[in-house]
């Protein structure tokens, strides 16, 4: 369940990264609905994050964390923000992904 949760933490990450891009690109209240979108999904994460972290080991825990949200961020990028997707992007995403997914096999 913990792992779940922290998949589900990490997701949130993504979110208040994107917030945080459409924030940028917007102007007046529609900025400042994106901002509140920010503060919501940053207090959802770090929440959740300090949840698992109680159970989990910190250094597995913050390192996938931080990982599905530099993986998730970096998607949305190219998928939303139309960022490049060169092929040295694509490949150390790659490597970041076999990097989480071996933590979470080599952890408890």
């Amino acid at each position: 369940m913990n792992w779940i949760l922290l998949i589900i933490a990490g997701l949130f990450e993504v979110l208040f990264a994107a917030c945080l891009g459409k924030a940028k690109e917007a102007t007046g209240i529609v900025a400042t609905y994106w901002y509140i979108g920010f503060f919501v999904a940053l207090s959802i994460s770090m929440v959740l994050l300090v949840k698992v972290s109680q159970t989990l080991p910190i250094g597995t825990t913050y390192a996938v964390w931080t990982g599905i949200g530099a993986v998730g961020t970096v998607l949305v990028g190219i998928l939303i923000f139309k960022e490049p997707a060169t092929f040295w992007r694509i490949f150390f995403l790659f490597t970041l992904i076999s990097s989480i997914i071996g933590l979470k096999f080599v952890s408890n």
